[in-house]
């Protein structure tokens, strides 16, 4: 990736596997790709979601790094793991990279399958980089709550019921940086909670010179029933986006 930054480098740029001076460039392309920034913040959380889980399989059923007598694996042997198999992708299909093992890697125990498939095949488009990430296809796809912001900003969300709470995706227009934002559930009683949370650069989103509105989704255990608004605030405490379910 020196000669070139690759998008699709952003997982193994959010799994700590690319090495300098392949990090400082694609940390420079992101200050300029807001696809790419999006992307990064929804795989932030996979290396802790992968602590503590049990045995890694390889995509033949046997256990990764077989035969070094150690039980469960963590992060670092999911990202021994993908190294290994960017390198020989790369050899053997030069120009198309494949992340989170081309073929899916399955961990057993914690019943998690990390299987993102990015495709650079001619004519076609790259998942989770094309014309929409996946916080906006969710956000597209669903009847969008609309809010009341700040002089000059504007957004909504979308919420969808989960077995576990409410899967919440953000839309937010009208907004410049530097600022460091979340999303907030807040009970009827009063009680909040982080749903998620991101910066804004300079440039902003959804404003002149930088049109593209920001989408972002994070989740809250409670149910829709038990929330009710979420604030967009600045960490400053500034809202910014009110939405009330």
């Amino acid at each position: 990736m020196t000669s070139q930054v690759e998008h699709t480098d952003v997982g193994a740029y959010a799994l700590g596997i690319l090495g300098e001076p392949d990090r400082t460039a694609f940390s420079d392309h992101l200050a300029t790709c807001p696809s790419c920034t999006a992307e990064l913040r929804e795989l932030s959380g996979v290396a802790d979601a992968l602590a503590g889980i049990g045995p890694l399989r390889d995509n033949d059923g046997a256990d990764a790094d077989a035969g070094t007598g150690t039980g469960g694996r963590g992060p670092a042997e999911v990202v021994s793991l993908l190294r290994r198999r960017k390198a020989a992708d790369r050899r053997a299909r030069r120009g198309t990279f494949v992340i989170g093992a081309a073929a899916a890697v399955t961990l057993v125990a914690g019943g998690i399958a990390v299987g993102t498939s990015i495709s650079g095949e001619s004519g076609s488009v790259p998942v989770g980089h094309s014309a929409h990430g996946p916080a906006e296809d969710a956000y597209r796809a669903g009847t969008p709550l609309a809010g009341t912001g700040a002089s000059g900003v504007t957004g909504g969300l979308v919420l969808e019921t989960k077995g576990w709470g409410t899967h919440a995706v953000l839309e937010l227009r009208g907004v410049k940086g530097p600022l460091e934002c979340e999303l907030i559930a807040v009970s009827p009683t009063g009680e909040r909670r982080v749903v998620t949370g991101w910066a804004v650069p300079e440039r902003g989103y959804g404003v002149p010179g930088s049109p593209e509105p920001l989408y972002v989704h994070g989740g809250v255990a409670w149910e829709p029933a038990g929330i009710d608004r979420f604030e967009v605030r600045t960490t400053g405490g500034d809202t910014l986006l009110t939405v009330t379910v």
